[in-house]
């Protein structure tokens, strides 16, 4: 499966969740944040939401300052 990744192609196994890409990704613990096709997906969905062939999937760091 394709899915569209900060713009750029990128193939995933099966129906991988956001959690999953999160750990293929090796993001995992880190503070992110995630939108899929334009929708702010809360952290608490994450394993309950599944990426789906041509979704268009945005992963922003949070950087901390002062």
């Amino acid at each position: 499966m394709q899915i569209q990744l900060n713009g750029e192609r990128h193939d995933l196994a099966g129906q991988p969740t956001i959690t999953d890409l999160i750990d293929t990704l090796g993001l995992a613990g880190r503070r992110i944040a995630v939108e899929v096709n334009e929708q702010i997906v809360p952290r608490s969905q994450h394993a309950a939401t599944r990426l789906a062939e041509g979704d268009r999937v945005e992963v922003v760091h949070a950087i901390g300052g002062g």
